[in-house]
């Protein structure tokens, strides 16, 4: 089992691919984020069909507090705003968005690219 103590298992896909790092807070109530964490255990099935359909090939949020972070994985050809802007017309994908807004400091009516903030990358090894 991956633990923050063993590490996170990484795919390998057999093809190059890129990764894009976001974040996103969500409100500070331990009861709040307690049923955050619990309706990530069971993601609506078109959520992760859409996920998928878009060209993502791996999506991981972390959870630190009440800061989030995710990591997504593409093919190199994946281009962002393309693939976001799909994803925010695929169904439930704005009932989910609206689902798990009560949980996140976000604008109402968010998409999921409005609410997640890409990161810079500021070291690599």
């Amino acid at each position: 089992m991956n633990t923050r103590e063993s590490g996170y298992n990484v795919k390998d896909y057999h093809q190059p691919v890129k990764r894009y790092c976001q974040t996103l807070d969500l409100k500070n109530d331990s009861a709040l984020i307690a049923e955050y964490v619990k309706r990530h255990a069971d993601i609506w099935p078109e959520i992760k069909t859409g996920i998928c359909e878009v060209g993502i090939l791996e999506m991981q949020i972390f959870l630190l507090g009440t800061r989030l972070f995710m990591i997504v994985e593409t093919p190199l050809d994946f281009d962002w705003d393309s693939a976001m802007s799909k994803l925010a017309t695929l169904p439930r994908q704005a009932e989910w968005e609206e689902y798990m807004s009560m949980f996140q400091i976000s604008s109402p009516g968010a998409t999921s690219s409005e609410k997640w903030k890409l990161m810079d990358e500021i070291f690599h090894l």
